[in-house]
């Protein structure tokens, strides 16, 4: 698509973390500000943030909004990091979220969207199960907060009035005032199994995986895949990174009692339809791609008898001709 300008720090946060911080690793457009300022506030830890600018007359509006923020908000100064991404091709996605990645500066990030309200404090839940910051540390296992979204658009207008807790949520939940994210399109969250979850009150693997999985993830930075930045714009790019996470031999745990909710704002569905038709055919050809690649370099590396290889034959088995073409590598 051509060259982007990547100014990693342009904002450097003053605080200093403890290298087992989780930092927020998410992209921001410039309509998208006030929310990013809300979540520096709401999280108070490491963020690291990849933002778009447009290469074009709206740039210098763009920087002066930020500056800003950053003059307005002491929580911005003292937890963001700043990486602007300066260039003319929007939803670049998995490009900005590799940015946000690679600069993050602590040994595991949140891959998060930024409209998402955190109504609870993750960070100490992990820390209080031995079992969960162990697969983290190996880089064995990504832990999944699960997502929910109000059935009626405005409900989600106001973060002020989300539940705060997982009680408070299973009451809305049987009032049938709110769902799993995108309940419309099940695949998309369906592995975490919101059914269960309502009743768990210990940490579980999702053992139901469907390429389309999408949740909200901490995992370790070093060593896990990167985004493919093939994908451009709306549909199947997170899945992507997802995918790639999990055939990597990364299985996702869900916490049981923590969750996030969406902070409603409108999209351009149009574009978006658009979009998602031409990364569906991308997504089907990259999945035989990524079952390939990993399976040589898992049988090169003799891990293919181990249980890291576990998902790569689990999921690449839907694709037809996967087997002869392992036996034909094996042999």
């Amino acid at each position: 698509m051509g060259p982007s300008k990547v100014i990693p720090y342009y904002f450097k946060a003053e605080e200093t973390f403890d290298h087992e911080e989780v930092t927020i690793a998410t992209l921001v457009t410039h309509n998208r500000f006030q929310v990013l300022s809300r979540l520096a506030t709401r999280y108070r830890g490491p963020v690291s943030v990849a933002i778009h600018v447009n290469d074009d007359a709206t740039k210098q509006v763009i920087l002066t909004d930020l500056h800003r923020l950053f003059d307005e908000n002491p929580d911005m100064r003292r937890y963001v990091d700043i990486h602007l991404v300066v260039d003319k091709f929007d939803r670049q996605f998995n490009m900005w979220r590799n940015v946000a990645k690679f600069f993050a500066r602590t040994d595991f990030i949140m891959m998060l969207d930024v409209d998402f309200h955190l109504c609870t404090d993750f960070r100490t839940s992990l820390r209080a199960n031995p079992k969960l910051m162990d697969v983290l540390r190996a880089g064995t296992g990504a832990i999944v907060v699960p997502a929910f979204e109000f059935i009626e658009k405005e409900d989600g207008e106001d973060w002020s009035t989300f539940p705060k807790n997982k009680q408070e949520l299973l009451e809305i939940v049987q009032a049938e005032k709110i769902d799993m994210f995108h309940r419309s399109w099940k695949p998309g969250h369906g592995s975490t199994n919101y059914t269960r979850w309502y009743a768990a009150s210990e940490p579980y693997k999702a053992t139901e995986y469907s390429y389309s999985y999408e949740p909200y993830v901490i995992f370790k930075k070093e060593g896990t895949p990167w985004c493919e930045e093939r994908f451009i714009g709306y549909g199947a790019n997170k899945a992507a990174c997802l995918y790639e996470i999990y055939l990597s031999g990364i299985d996702y745990w869900i916490l049981p009692d923590d969750f996030l909710i969406h902070q409603t704002h409108h999209y351009l569905e149009e574009t978006r339809a658009r979009e998602r038709k031409y990364n569906k055919k991308l997504y089907d050809y990259f999945r035989e791609e990524s079952c390939l690649r990993y399976s040589r370099t898992m049988i090169a590396a003799g891990l293919w008898d181990t249980p890291r290889a576990d998902n790569v034959k689990r999921e690449c088995a839907k694709i037809k001709g996967f087997h002869d073409i392992i036996e034909r590598m094996h042999g």
